[in-house]
């Protein structure tokens, strides 16, 4: 995890728009993690009918979740129709509302299983089981990166690993250069976002001949094993650190953006690496995926009211201030936003683990859940889909995983039925053998 690994993901990449089929309006992709499953029903999905049971059993058998739950828990939070669409966001949101217009709300989600860890990795790299190219790696092979002296593919996260590990931003059988790069975004002062980025022994041209001297050794040593992936993006990755001394610390340092804009996303490494993510693809970096911190903040088993609230908090403002900076500044048409957990949760209370005593928090729940896009030719003030009468399954409009990814890399002009990488004897893509674009929230 020290610098090469992260010069390691900007190098080797093809030419600018190799993989690109057709015009697109982004050419840029923020992902934003929301990891452990933000509740649908109490952030994008407003369920009158759950407030109207509120206490009983559902008139129907509860769908099969991680854990065992009871009665229908109504949400705490109030809902209000915000901007001309008339999109109704609950009260957690309340910056996040004013970009109401911008939005594509996509309430008809829905995954495979009930585990964090499975569906991590399906929305990461759209297979649950085995260890697949992810999104970021994809997109990066396929398009190539704009800018030579960053990764192409960033990973921000403060304060340690999500659940499952550096399995979410792998390129799996991609050539490595492609993998995501992680940057702990608890740390504020670039010099330790981007540790040993210099060197302060050599000058650069004393950098210089070393690395001359050290590819031409690599490269004899590859001329023997020249299948060997992994030495040739090692030897690459020498050349992107040097490249990067002097990039690199200006792309990573917010504290260069004036103090209203500073001001603008707000304090704590949520809103920071919202800010961090804006520079970045102006930097070119053509993926940048941000996790809300480690472990699973949103994971709220107990006591919905407060959790949800106290994580939305974190990265409320930042979020606004993503949208409306980039808008500002001509780039939201070309920088497509995603905005999601792995899945949503409950709309039932989860009972204890002995099956008694409930919670006042919500399991996992796969079968319905929210999420938004804006920027990167997204139809703002939309609301694709719906859950049925209690914000449990998705019934109107279902859109699986493949279909979002199929989406994601519509909007950036690449037809993801030809987006194929042969391995292991088979053509490979994001989508499997799946996937169909969601028309209705395209502009």
């Amino acid at each position: 995890m020290g610098i090469g690994s992260l010069a390691l993901a900007g190098m080797m990449s093809r030419e600018v728009g190799a993989g690109i089929h057709f015009p697109g309006k982004a050419r840029a992709v923020i992902h934003i993690f929301l990891n452990g499953g933000m509740s649908q029903v109490d952030s994008f999905d407003p369920k009158p009918e759950l407030t109207r049971h509120g206490g009983q059993k559902l008139p129907y058998e509860n769908l099969q979740t991680e854990r065992r739950t009871g009665v229908a828990l109504p949400s705490p939070f109030k809902f209000t129709e915000h901007g001309q669409s008339g999109i109704p966001i609950s009260e957690i949101f309340p910056q996040l509302s004013r970009c109401a217009d911008k939005l594509a709300v996509i309430r008809s989600m829905h995954a495979e299983l009930p585990s964090h860890e499975m569906s991590l990795m399906l929305m990461s790299s759209g297979d649950q089981r085995l260890v697949r190219p992810s999104m970021g790696s994809w997109l990066n092979w396929g398009m190539g990166s704009p800018n030579r002296n960053l990764p192409g593919y960033v990973v921000l996260c403060p304060g340690g690993l999500p659940v499952g590990g550096t399995n979410s931003w792998r390129s799996a059988f991609l050539p490595g250069v492609y993998q995501g790069t992680l940057v702990n975004t608890a740390q504020s002062d670039p010099k330790k976002l981007i540790a040993h980025i210099r060197n302060s022994q050599l000058t650069n041209d004393e950098q210089r001949r070393q690395f001359d001297l050290l590819r031409q050794l690599n490269a004899r040593h590859l001329a023997t094993r020249p299948d060997e992936g992994a030495l040739e993006a090692r030897i690459q990755s020498f050349e992107l650190a040097y490249r990067m001394q002097v990039e690199a610390t200006d792309a990573f340092d917010i504290s260069r953006e004036p103090k209203y804009i500073q001001e603008k996303y707000g304090p704590g490494p949520q809103n920071r690496q919202l800010l961090m993510a804006r520079r970045l693809v102006e930097h070119g970096v053509r993926f940048v995926q941000i996790w809300h911190g480690s472990g699973q903040p949103w994971d709220s088993h107990n006591n919905i009211k407060s959790a949800h609230r106290n994580v939305a908090n974190q990265c409320d403002q930042g979020l606004a201030a993503l949208i409306t900076d980039l808008e500002q500044r001509g780039l939201l048409e070309e920088t497509l936003i995603v905005c999601s957990g792995e899945f949503g949760r409950t709309p039932t209370v989860e009972l204890g683990v002995a099956g008694g005593g409930a919670t006042a928090g919500r399991d996992h729940n796969h079968w319905g859940f929210s999420l938004w896009m804006a920027g990167g030719g997204i139809k703002g003030g939309t609301v694709h889909g719906a859950t049925d009468e209690f914000g449990f399954k998705a019934v109107e409009n279902p859109v699986p995983i493949h279909d979002l990814h199929a989406t994601i890399l519509h909007l950036l002009g690449i037809d993801h039925k030809r987006l194929t990488y042969r391995y292991a004897g088979r053509d490979f893509r994001l989508t499997d053998v799946h996937g169909h674009v969601v028309k209705d929230v395209i502009a």
